[in-house]
């Protein structure tokens, strides 16, 4: 492992060189993530992670665990934006992508202004049926009994000119979703890293960054050195209240590795076998991609200019920069808004990236004292 140095003012990032092993690493495009959770259940069930409290939902979302910590290690996150949030967001210059189901609806001209809702919803609006052939030329809906999976339910009437039908998204102006499942960054110039005083931290041959929770005391500097707050300590005050539920209450649980810092490890018990993350290979959707980080960051790269080129110009990476405040992250994340809506910091920064200075400032600062007190003895001896 190289010996750290300085680079650029910023504390070097350990990795391991002149390895047989490709730095590894998540991307996870969010676009296509449906809520669905299964990358958290996975988690929890390789790692054997306790669970964070009860199954209640959260007041605030439809979620029961609330953000990443010591027990949770991949986190799904709905976010739900209004009218009022999108209408704030679009006039930043963003357009926002609507996750609802696509329809098959005849192409408009973008200059004729706003169009009529589709379906069920222009129905409602303009106090019609909706049914086929209504007056104000509103797409039908389907009647209700029909089945709707029976081939050819839900064909275009003109199958020959299916080429000029538009099968983007219809737009939703007061109401939407984003989802997006978060994850420990591992860093490249990781600060939890850089301030663990037992060296229960360590960089692995796969550029990702592990706690060994038999060499961890407890001390939670670490925790502090995260500028994603990802990383907690693992102690009965993660668990929430229990509830009165009869099944199994919080307190109940067997909590392993207590008073230590935990978070994602990117499955390096896998990893050494050659497999894949758990929460990887269960994603349905395949919103979770994982191999060579380069690889990665290349079909992110791809991705946004795809969705640019279809008109979705708000699809930003996060992570994907080297030259960001912790010299880029093993998980690269594509987003539809900015940062801050997902919790993320936007700029975020290793806390020991000063350090260099800092020492450079306290150096200078003891010469002067120093130099101070040795004229006062001069002085003081005339």
């Amino acid at each position: 492992m190289s010996a750290p140095t300085l680079d650029g003012g910023a504390i070097a990032d350990g990795h391991w060189h002149d390895t047989t092993h490709h730095r590894k690493g998540f991307f996870t495009d969010t676009s296509i993530c449906i809520g669905c959770k299964a990358c958290e259940v996975a988690c929890k069930e390789w790692n054997r992670n306790p669970q964070d409290g009860t199954f209640e939902l959260l007041g605030s979302s439809y979620d029961n665990t609330g953000s990443l910590g010591a027990n949770t290690w991949r986190h799904v996150a709905f976010i739900e934006q209004d009218s009022e949030r999108i209408e704030k967001a679009r006039e930043s210059g963003r357009k926002l992508v609507n996750l609802g189901m696509p329809s098959i609806r005849p192409r408009t001209d973008e200059s004729a202004g706003a169009q009529p809702l589709d379906g069920a919803l222009g129905a409602a609006a303009s106090g019609s049926s909706g049914a086929a052939g209504d007056a104000n030329g509103l797409p039908s809906t389907p009647p209700l009994g029909i089945d709707l999976l029976a081939p050819g339910a839900l064909e275009p009437s003109d199958p020959e000119n299916i080429a000029a039908l538009d099968t983007t998204p219809p737009d939703t102006a007061d109401f939407r979703w984003l989802m997006s499942s978060d994850v420990c960054k591992h860093c490249t110039h990781a600060g939890c890293l850089d301030v663990c005083p037992t060296g229960a931290l360590f960089r692995t041959e796969f550029d990702t960054v592990v706690v060994q929770n038999d060499v961890c005391n407890g001390c939670g500097t670490c925790v502090a050195g995260c500028p994603f707050g990802v990383i907690e300590r693992r102690d009965d005050g993660t668990i929430n209240t229990p509830t009165d539920r009869d099944d199994r209450k919080a307190a109940d649980m067997d909590v392993p590795n207590k008073n230590t810092a935990n978070k994602c490890t990117l499955c390096y018990d896998r990893l050494v076998e050659g497999q894949e993350p758990a929460c990887a290979q269960t994603c349905p959707t395949q919103s979770i991609k994982f191999g060579d980080r380069d690889d990665m960051v290349s079909q992110a790269h791809a991705r946004v200019a795809d969705l640019h080129a279809k008109g979705l110009t708000e699809a930003r990476l996060y992570g994907a920069n080297p030259n960001d405040g912790v010299g880029g992250t093993g998980s690269v994340f594509l987003l539809l808004d900015e940062p801050e809506v997902y919790g993320l910091p936007p700029d975020p920064r290793v806390a020991t990236k000063d350090l260099p200075g800092m020492f450079a400032s306290a150096g200078v600062a003891a010469l002067g004292m120093v130099a101070a007190a040795g004229l006062a003895f001069l002085g003081s001896r005339r």
